[in-house]
């Protein structure tokens, strides 16, 4: 009696295993064509915007919780939508460079359900100061 015991909560145990892994939350993965895009050359007060590509290689639905850039110049907009597994989607970065000059290089964090719960998405210009007519 005690052997049948036994092997019925053995039984039971592996069962609840089984079907507990069953159901955990299958994971999402944001992978990104890049992660970084350089401008080249841009003019001072110069607004320009590039689509970071990406795609849900995991198997659980990706979320965007939220988008920030470094600064007020870099502003990130992202799909509120959830990305189903094997979708695509775009993080449109626009960056204004008024008021700046030189090298410069800003960065995007990005706030996801994945197992690394953020991304960070970065940007560079090269800026040049135009030269006023006298």
């Amino acid at each position: 009696m005690t052997s049948i015991i036994k092997k019925g909560s053995l039984l039971l145990f592996m069962a609840s295993m089984v079907f507990l892994s069953s159901c955990e939350k299958k994971p999402a993965i944001m992978t990104f064509e890049k992660t970084a895009h350089d401008f080249g050359t841009i003019v001072q007060g110069d607004k320009v915007t590039h689509d970071f590509k990406f795609t849900n290689t995991g198997e659980g639905d990706l979320l965007i919780s939220n988008a920030k850039g470094s600064c007020g110049c870099t502003v990130p907009e992202y799909p509120k939508e959830p990305i189903k597994p094997g979708k695509s989607g775009n993080i449109k970065v626009s960056f204004n460079s008024n008021g700046k000059s030189g090298q410069t290089e800003k960065s995007v964090t990005i706030m996801v359900n994945t197992k690394e719960k953020h991304q960070i998405l970065k940007i560079k210009a090269n800026i040049e100061t135009p030269i006023k007519a006298k």
